[in-house]
């Protein structure tokens, strides 16, 4: 049985329902080496998104070859709880806010 990866969703962080997409996976810039993968995040009926990104894998770092995506809801979740912590006020307007999280979503 083949699992299916999930490229967009809604989770339910404290009563509240996010949008997230996944914008890029890890890919390699010839000026900024290997880059993470990078979700985008919203708040139900709300203006103002987040971009959570994520460090590269360690296997890409150490010259393997890339593995399965490695994102649920529970990684997205914290992630969305620290971007709410660093100041991401979803009800606000402006661009997306940016936010550099660990591989567990902290």
């Amino acid at each position: 049985m083949t699992k299916i990866h999930k490229l967009s969703g809604i989770i339910d962080v404290g009563g509240l329902h996010y949008e997230w997409e996944l914008r890029s996976e890890p890919q390699w810039s010839e000026s900024e080496g290997w880059k993470g993968l990078t979700v985008a995040l919203l708040r139900k009926h709300t203006q103002r998104g987040a971009l959570l990104e994520f460090p590269p894998p360690k296997r890409l770092l150490k010259g393997m070859q890339r593995g399965r995506l490695q994102i649920n809801d529970a990684i997205l979740s914290r992630g969305i709880q620290a971007a709410l912590h660093a100041g991401w006020e979803p009800e606000s307007r402006g661009k997306p806010m940016v936010f550099m999280v660990d591989a567990d979503g902290n």
